[in-house]
């Protein structure tokens, strides 16, 4: 279905993770952020999670960089696709196409995929386990998409690629510049560039499968169990039957999974730190020296502008009152009052302009010195 003005309300409701959405060029003025040269320049970096895809006939290829600037040169006639992963952690034009998606809690955010192809180039059909925004940034691309999948759907045999063995499309587009495609999980789809100089920017939200939490969830809690916290049965009773495992005991049993287990406040705490772990950790920030109270001090007074590291995520949970618990890669903090302020505003956007106010805070700057010293956070420093 096509959205010929994008309104939010309407499209949570009827679209989001529901059926794909075209939305034609909801842009004033579109203009692509990154040159094919660019994105090839990353994919050649050490730090960039990059994979190129190529097509001869009915058979595909995969393989992983970086990889040397001479092999582009070399690739043929047929048909080709580079991706190259997190762009927007390298380049914050690219980051930058995530804010109009912000209606999107930032905990589900995953990464914005960059994708350069050929004439007749693309990852063949599949389907992904997470909401996509599909972005044409440069040339055009045919996209059709077929119905949903599941674990049980046909794959072809392939070591490296999981695409469909039958794919029969329900919908057809060819999408220009500034245009987006939503595919919900599970619905197959298939993009083919049509022309040279095809670039797509996949804007990617992740969702956490069941088995996935139950098993963090899981080894989470079991870490933090003592070895004498066993079963206990003091008021025992003779039973007929030696052999039955009573309904008292089976309570019991029960009751000493479920009370660790369904603890909520204890769930809320772990899922905000096991969230925010960052995917790629290499894009470090991380000073060699903790930063000074004083320069902390005098970069606040100077309201110098703070950044985010463009790995890092930040989240937070509103506690009893005016608290709220801010879970930074990884950690937590425990933030009241106006530090509580600070943390919403650090979660809000990509850049925060501190207040010299803050000088006056223990808890303020404890929290910004603990955030700067492990790399989630930079003061904007003139070059």
């Amino acid at each position: 279905m096509q959205i010929d003005a994008f309104d939010i309300d309407l499209f949570l409701r009827n679209h989001w993770q529901k059926r794909p959405a075209l939305i034609r060029n909801p842009w004033n003025a579109w203009v692509n952020p990154l040159a094919p040269e660019e994105l090839a320049g990353l994919a050649c970096e050490d730090d960039a999670e990059s994979r190129l895809i190529e097509q001869a006939g009915d058979s595909w290829t995969l393989a992983h960089g970086p990889f040397a600037a001479s092999r582009f040169a070399k690739l043929g006639r047929q048909p080709w696709t580079l991706l190259v992963q997190a762009v927007d952690h390298h380049v914050p034009d690219v980051a930058a196409l995530i804010d109009p998606f912000r209606f999107i809690p930032n905990w589900r955010i995953d990464d914005v995929m960059v994708s350069y192809a050929t004439d007749g180039g693309g990852v063949g059909p599949h389907f992904d386990q997470y909401d996509v925004f599909l972005l044409q940034g440069l040339g055009r691309r045919r996209w059709r998409v077929g119905p949903r999948c599941d674990e049980s759907t046909p794959l072809r045999p392939h070591d490296d690629l999981r695409l469909l063995a039958e794919f029969d499309a329900t919908d057809e587009w060819v999408l220009e510049p500034g245009d987006i495609l939503y595919v919900p999980p599970g619905f197959a789809h298939d993009g083919v560039a049509v022309g040279d100089d095809c670039m797509t920017y996949s804007i990617g939200f992740r969702a956490p499968s069941r088995s996935e939490l139950i098993a963090d969830w899981c080894d989470h809690v079991v870490e933090r169990m003592q070895e004498d916290d066993r079963y206990a049965d003091p008021d025992l009773q003779a039973q007929d039957n030696p052999g039955e495992i009573s309904s008292s005991a089976l309570d019991r049993l029960h009751g000493m999974i479920a009370e660790r287990m369904l603890d909520r406040d204890a769930f809320a705490r772990w899922f905000g730190e096991y969230n925010s772990i960052r995917k790629y950790p290499d894009i470090d920030w991380q000073p060699d020296e903790a930063i000074d109270r004083t320069d902390l001090r005098d970069l606040l007074t100077a309201q110098t502008p703070l950044c985010r590291n463009p790995a890092s995520r930040f989240s937070f949970i509103r506690q009893g009152g005016q608290a709220v618990l801010l879970f930074v890669d990884g950690q937590s903090f425990e933030c009241a009052g106006e530090t509580a302020l600070l943390a919403e505003a650090l979660c809000a956007g990509e850049r925060v302009h501190p207040t010299p106010d803050l000088t006056h805070s223990p808890a303020a700057l404890n929290l910004l010195a603990a955030l700067v010293d492990q790399g989630s956070l930079a003061f904007e420093q003139e070059d």
